[in-house]
């Protein structure tokens, strides 16, 4: 039997990220975590897909970073969603909401 996959759909990552710095600034871990607890367990964000994307996202000027403290003291990068980000979070919301509605349509369509 096929172990079922929890990792992030391809091409969704960016979706995800920006919609979780919505809220404010987060560290890598915080993204992943918040993402995990949001989804129910059913995503998971790993560490070798994360922080590429950060720094592509970053380059795209969607996010900016700052160095911070963790809630436990440690020292960590900080993203935030930036003006471009929020208008990029709205054009992939709105292609993400058309993709699963032709999803959608495809699972219902009765042969």
């Amino acid at each position: 039997m096929a172990k079922p996959r929890s990792d992030v759909l391809q091409g969704t990552l960016n979706l995800l990220v920006l919609k979780t710095l919505v809220n404010g600034p987060r560290h890598g871990y915080g993204i992943t975590t918040h993402i995990q607890r949001v989804s129910h367990e059913a995503l998971r964000v790993e560490e070798g897909s994360l922080y590429p994307a950060l720094h592509r996202m970053e380059q795209d000027g969607w996010i900016t970073s700052e160095w911070g403290l963790t809630e436990t003291n440690r020292r960590a990068r900080f993203y935030s969603l930036t003006d471009a980000g929020a208008r990029q979070l709205e054009l992939e919301t709105s292609a993400w909401q058309r993709l699963t509605a032709g999803v959608g349509q495809v699972l219902d369509f009765a042969v």
